[in-house]
């Protein structure tokens, strides 16, 4: 599949993607992080209780040989892995939180909403960079169209990018990343010990 193929797979997809609430209520929040090294990828994703983020389950994914990094296009490369590792929980959270993009990318449909939607669960996509759109007191905007909010979670640092990714609406998007950031640490909480983890697997592999 060549990358017009995959832009317009995309397109098509996001049309699917829904900015709503798909959940009651949250007593549990997972985070799906990656790292790669060499030429394998280490997906890990945690679950943790809310509102202490106590880590209740995590579980990872070595995905050897994965296709190469292409701005835009994260989910074909790590999604898979991402799903392995999710597959093997025992609990599966109320909301997934991504690191990556949810609808604030080119074809709003960042890794986060592609996730979701194979998952059909409600997800976050949070990134320390912003991948599309302008940022206007404090909303990211495409178009005109808000798609999420720069976040600053601990004061002198660089700001975070929050977007819903499927079944999350743009309130609740923001209400739920205010509840999972322990300082000192400015990502949430389970997105922080999910790429931890990640970072040390793959190390071992290079060792």
């Amino acid at each position: 599949m060549d990358l017009l193929e995959i832009k317009q797979e995309q397109q098509k997809l996001a049309r699917r993607v829904q900015v709503r609430d798909g959940f009651d209520s949250i007593k549990t929040i997972g985070g799906a992080a990656c790292s790669a090294r060499g030429d394998e990828l280490i997906a890990v994703v945690v679950v943790c209780s809310l509102p202490d983020l106590k880590v209740i389950e995590k579980k990872s994914y070595v995905l050897p040989n994965p296709l190469p990094f292409r701005m835009g296009f994260s989910a074909y490369r790590e999604m898979p892995a991402i799903i392995e590792a999710y597959n093997q929980l025992e609990q599966e959270p109320d909301i997934l939180l991504v690191k990556g993009a949810g609808i604030a990318h080119p074809r709003n449909f960042g890794i986060a909403s592609h996730t979701g939607l194979v998952l059909n669960t409600p997800t976050i996509g949070v990134t320390d960079k912003l991948l599309f759109g302008n940022v206007n007191e404090g909303k990211i905007l495409i178009n005109a169209n808000m798609v999420g909010f720069e976040v600053t979670t601990r004061e002198y640092s660089n700001p975070i990018y929050v977007s819903p990714g499927h079944l999350v609406s743009l309130g609740a998007c923001l209400n739920i990343i205010s509840k999972t950031i322990q300082l000192p640490h400015k990502i949430p909480e389970p997105l922080h010990i999910a790429l931890k983890i990640a970072k040390k697997k793959a190390k071992k592999i290079i060792a």
